[in-house]
């Protein structure tokens, strides 16, 4: 008999997993705050350098990870027709392409002055993308749409920048420089505040929206167990502090290197690990759904074969003559045979998602109406276990059950399944004849016992039994 323990590591690890996204937003904001008011009120941290390669690759790095991130939210979206899905794929297109391609297009466009349309353009499509990330966040995951192809949905966000794109381009002569970059200064000592009102206050607003979207997400994985949502939270939160950064250093539009460009870096990564862990996470299912599809293949032939057979077996039993008595022990061992079959063919059957309360209740039933015996069940719905722990426990009902009937004549079982001060309970009470325990784990007829016992160890918890030589038994499993 061993010691009984109140809970398994996974119940830890599923609490940590329902806080894990709260958990890295918070991270993410803290450190936003502190490196915006490092680089604000520290008068000797240098947090700028010149180096146009690395900004050019940092630059296309980010738009290449959303158009990554985009593309696996966009075969999102095509199993599920989410509303939520299709704005975060629109709105990470929309960013990927103002970083990627966009100030190359309006660099082929002559007669412009530098800072209007090769500023304006990106910087519009960058806010739109944020209004779109904002919007799905803040939208129901259960809305979809179904009225159009949603192939042509993917054709959206290019129609959008066609359409602002010609606006400005057509407006072209009137738009003002939005950033004069002779206001660079030569060197990262002091922060600078420059550029066109309009646009200090849409980088506020991305950055706003951000950190709206940042909030909005780290609350809904909890609820969804969605491992892309549990890193959209912090992502957002760095991008939104690297739109903050923008507003006091405008680097974007420089060839500096700022901690605004190293915050919408690490928000990218976020989004990188997220994507990551959705496609792990999405060929686990695919191998999950292969496996249960075997079992159940499995679980036809066994039901279709051998159980069958084992049956016909049985019932040709019964026309040996009752004074011969192997006809009476080839009828109990098909009985044990059959009891084995359906036990495998319940646990090839089962989804995964079945209650604990529902598989004893089942089994116990089976061997109720097969022994002709009472049976009473008092089981807690609430209670959950793990697949291989349900199957265990399954097992131990099932041959404390045919012990009682086979060994004890019983004829009333009760089946009971409960918790007391985190500690859960498993009992099966027959009223038959009892037994010597001892005696019964020495002799061969205690490999019933010797089973359970593991089986109960294994969950990991405690096995006892007790029993009377005239009386009842009891079998007893905590964990």
């Amino acid at each position: 008999m061993g010691t009984a323990r109140p809970r398994n590591a996974r119940d830890s690890r599923e609490r940590w997993s329902r806080d894990s996204a709260a958990r890295l937003t918070v991270a993410a904001w803290i450190a936003g705050i502190t490196i915006t008011a490092l680089i604000i009120w520290s008068p000797y941290l240098v947090f700028g350098y010149r180096n146009p390669s690395l900004h050019l690759v940092l630059d296309s790095v980010d738009a290449c990870v959303a158009l990554l991130v985009a593309y696996l939210v966009y075969g999102r979206y095509q199993r599920s027709g989410s509303w939520q899905d299709l704005l975060l794929f629109n709105g990470l297109v929309l960013l990927a392409a103002a970083g990627l391609g966009l100030t190359w297009v309006t660099s082929l466009v002559g007669g412009l002055d530098a800072g209007t349309l090769d500023i304006w353009l990106p910087l519009v499509i960058r806010l739109v993308g944020a209004l779109l990330i904002v919007a799905a966040a803040l939208s129901d995951p259960r809305l979809t749409r179904r009225l159009t192809p949603r192939r042509l949905h993917a054709l959206a966000p290019l129609a959008l920048i066609a359409v602002v794109s010609l606006a400005l381009w057509a407006g072209g002569d009137r738009l003002p420089v939005a950033f004069d970059q002779s206001f660079v200064p030569s060197s990262a000592q002091q922060a600078i505040l420059t550029g066109h009102p309009v646009l200090l206050v849409a980088q506020g607003l991305a950055a706003l929206s951000f950190l709206v979207a940042s909030i909005a997400f780290a609350t809904q994985p909890a609820q969804r167990g969605d491992e892309l949502l549990r890193w959209l939270g912090p992502a957002c939160a760095l991008g939104g502090f690297a739109r903050i950064n923008y507003v006091l250093f405008p680097s974007l539009y420089t060839d500096w290197l700022y901690t605004g460009d190293l915050l919408r870096t690490g928000c990218y990564l976020m989004l990188l690990v997220g994507a990551t862990r959705e496609i792990r996470q999405y060929w686990t299912a695919q191998a999950g759904a292969a496996v249960l599809d075997d079992r159940r293949r499995l679980a036809r032939e066994l039901h279709d074969g051998v159980i069958q057979e084992l049956a016909f077996i049985r019932s040709e039993a019964h026309s040996i003559p009752p004074h011969v008595a192997s006809g009476i022990r080839i009828i109990n061992a098909t009985d044990r045979a059959l009891d084995e079959a359906r036990a495998a063919l319940q646990a090839l059957g089962r989804t995964g998602d079945e209650p604990l309360s529902f598989t004893l209740r089942r089994a116990a039933t089976e061997l109720a109406e097969r022994y002709c015996i009472d049976l009473e069940v008092d089981l807690d719905d609430s209670i959950r276990v793990d697949p291989d722990q349900q199957h265990a426990l399954m097992r131990i009902t099932r041959e404390a059950m045919s012990n009682a009937v086979r060994h004890g004549d019983a004829k009333r079982v009760l089946v009971r399944l409960g918790e007391t001060h985190d500690i859960r309970h498993l009992a099966i009470e027959d009223n038959g004849s009892g037994f010597d325990v001892d005696l019964a784990v020495a002799g061969t007829a205690g490999y019933g016992l010797v089973g359970m016992r593991d089986r109960a160890r294994g969950l990991p918890g405690a096995f006892s039994v007790a029993a009377g030589t005239t009386s009842g038994s009891v079998v007893r499993v905590e964990w």
